[in-house]
């Protein structure tokens, strides 16, 4: 790829690059540089701060993708958005993201891999799906997946900064005594359980984590929630909704593990809204995620026994 400088003014050499050349995010073009892929004006160059300006001459050399080693399986997706540049899932119970020892197979990004065949460009190098953020592997709804090395970079820039929008719906033991509320309560792994995150102060290794609810619906003895992020831990919804008294339904590592006559496959958590900004257009999408079975039949059941009528199979118009 041959470039000529126009700018009227000095640029850090990563930076015009970044600007100049589409599809390849800062970090990618940086490694480049470093790789030794491009050539400033005939001449190998490999300084990212180098500073370029109007008529220097750029040659990059972007190297195929490396295919990920791993095996692609084909797998029924229900897509709620799909372009060259991003998709989004609505991930079913038991599915889980990424592998990792004891799910080395079956995985989301097997499925990916499969769907998408040769259409990935590569992340940072690799030919694979970028991971955007995760959902448990019990917990359902919209989680969105890169196909592009620019696109996951944006993506993850939008969580970071809070600009992504993420809701889920949650049912739970026990009925919050407000309308809504506030968990801002640092979490990291805890000290014993190494499988397990909790609360834990800044100053033991704790990340803050701030989760904001408000009530849905009352369900009797039980609640339907609705959870949005403005970060994204490691368990965090399932961690502070146990620590102020409202654990999750079926949650089996941070709830009661109380029956409550309903077949689940895990949490009662479901992530059901997704909105974000498109990286190449700006626009704004807005995911959806039907209700899975087991949480329609969930909410039905409860609904029932309080006698309020035929038990929807769809939350109440949210107040919140």
């Amino acid at each position: 790829m041959d470039l000529t400088v126009r700018s009227s003014h000095l640029e850090r050499l990563d930076r015009w690059l970044t600007a100049n050349v589409q599809g390849i995010s800062r970090n990618r073009i940086q490694k480049l540089i470093e790789g030794g892929y491009l050539t400033l004006n005939g001449q190998r160059c490999t300084h990212k701060q180098t500073l370029v300006q109007a008529g220097d001459r750029l040659s990059l050399t972007i190297p195929a993708a490396q295919p990920l080693e791993l095996v692609p399986q084909a797998m029924v997706l229900d897509i709620l958005y799909e372009d060259d540049h991003l998709i989004i899932i609505n991930k079913p119970a038991g599915l889980v993201v990424h592998p990792a020892p004891g799910n080395l197979e079956g995985t989301l990004v097997h499925a990916l891999l499969a769907h998408c065949g040769n259409c990935l460009p590569g992340i940072g190098g690799v030919q694979r799906p970028g991971i955007v953020h995760r959902l448990d592997k019990d917990t359902t709804g919209a989680i969105v997946v890169a196909k592009t090395d620019f696109a996951h970079g944006h993506l993850q820039a939008q969580i970071k900064a809070r600009t992504a929008g993420r809701e889920y719906l949650g049912v739970v033991y026990g009925v919050p005594p407000g309308e809504s509320g506030t968990i801002d309560l640092p979490l990291g792994r805890h000290p014993l359980e190494r499988k397990k995150n909790t609360v834990l102060p800044l100053t033991q290794g704790g990340r803050p984590a701030l989760t904001h609810w408000c009530l849905e619906e009352r369900l009797g003895p039980y609640s339907l929630l609705r959870y949005r992020l403005e970060t994204g831990r490691t368990h965090q919804i399932r961690v502070h909704s146990s620590h102020i008294g409202y654990p999750l339904v079926g949650d089996r590592t941070y709830g009661s593990g109380r029956p409550i006559g309903v077949n689940l496959p895990g949490q009662a958590l479901h992530a059901e809204r997704l909105s974000l900004t498109h990286p190449l257009t700006g626009e704004p999408i807005v995911a959806v995620a039907p209700w899975p079975p087991h949480l329609t039949t969930l909410v039905r059941v409860l609904r029932c026994r309080l006698g309020t009528g035929s038990g929807a199979t769809v939350p109440p118009e949210s107040g919140c």
